[in-house]
C-alpha cells in the first residue's frame, strides 16, 4: 500500500481507477471539493475527515491523501512488442524528486517507458507521486537487475542505445529516431556508469554557454525527450 497526496496525484488516481483503500481530507476540502469527494464516494471509499495538522508530515498535501494500492513495476519482457519503441534508461538517478519531474515529461512526451536497476535507485514512493503530478498512473517503469544486461537484451532487440555526457561533440540533437532507441540518464552527481558509458552505441550533450557544467538530471532528460518528440511529430 502507497499513500499518495495532493489535488492532481489524487485525482489521477481515481481517473485511473487505482484501487484506493482509504481516504483522509480536510474540514475545508470536503467542503470545497465535491467532484473528488463525489467520485470517492461513488466508489465506496471510505472517507476520513481529519485535521489539517494530521497530513501537514507528508508535505504539500492541499487537503487529502489517499491510501492507495502500490505501483505496478514492470518486467522488460512485458513492455518490448517488437514495433518501434523509444526508452529512458535511468542510470543511477536517487532523487525522488528527479523521478517524478522525468515522469511527467515521460508522459508529456509519451515515450514507451522508464528502465531503472532494482538496485542504486529511487522507489515509487508518495514523493515520486507529487512531483509527478499524477503521470505515476500513466508511464511504466521497468525495473531490471543489471543496466548492462538490459542494454544486452535492447541490442539484440534492434535497439540503438544513446548515452548522455556533457564533455561530448556529438550533439543531441543527431539523436535518429529512426529505430527502436533507449537514452541513458547518469546519477545525479556521477553521471553514467563506466560500463554503461562503454556500451553506449553513441554519447551525445547538450550544448552548454553559461558558467555552470552541468544541468540537473530531469532538465537534461526534458531536453532530449522533447527532441524525440519534436522528430516524431515531424515525420
Amino acid at each position: 500500500m502507497t499513500k499518495i497526496y495532493g489535488r492532481n496525484v489524487c485525482k489521477e488516481a481515481i481517473k485511473a481507477n487505482r484501487l484506493i483503500f482509504k481516504a483522509y481530507v480536510t474540514d475545508s476540502f470536503y467542503e470545497k471539493e465535491k467532484y473528488i469527494i463525489s467520485d470517492l464516494e461513488k466508489l465506496k471509499v471510505n472517507i476520513e475527515i481529519v485535521p489539517k495538522s494530521k497530513l501537514d508530515s507528508l508535505g504539500l498535501h492541499q487537503g487529502i491523501a489517499l491510501d492507495v494500492e502500490d505501483y505496478k513495476i514492470y518486467s522488460l519482457e512485458e513492455v518490448l512488442n517488437g514495433e518501434k519503441q523509444y526508452f529512458l534508461i535511468l542510470d543511477g538517478i536517487v532523487d525522488p524528486h528527479n523521478l517524478g519531474a522525468i515522469m511527467r515529461t515521460s508522459d508529456a512526451t509519451q515515450i514507451d517507458g522508464i528502465i531503472i536497476p532494482k538496485n542504486r535507485s529511487v522507489s515509487l514512493n508518495n514523493t515520486v507521486a507529487k512531483v509527478s503530478t499524477g503521470a505515476i498512473e500513466y508511464v511504466k517503469i521497468i525495473e531490471v537487475n543489471n543496466i548492462n544486461r538490459c542494454i544486452d537484451t535492447l541490442k539484440e532487440k534492434g535497439f540503438w542505445i544513446y548515452g548522455t555526457d556533457m564533455n561530448k561533440d556529438l550533439d543531441y540533437t543527431s539523436i535518429d529516431i529512426s529505430t527502436s532507441i533507449a537514452v541513458v540518464i547518469g546519477n545525479e552527481g556521477e553521471g553514467m556508469s563506466r560500463l554503461v558509458k562503454e556500451k553506449c552505441d553513441y554519447i551525445v550533450s547538450i550544448p552548454m554557454q553559461g558558467h555552470v557544467n552541468s544541468l540537473n538530471a530531469s532538465v537534461s532528460a526534458s531536453i532530449i525527450l522533447y527532441e524525440i518528440l519534436r522528430k516524431k511529430l515531424n515525420k
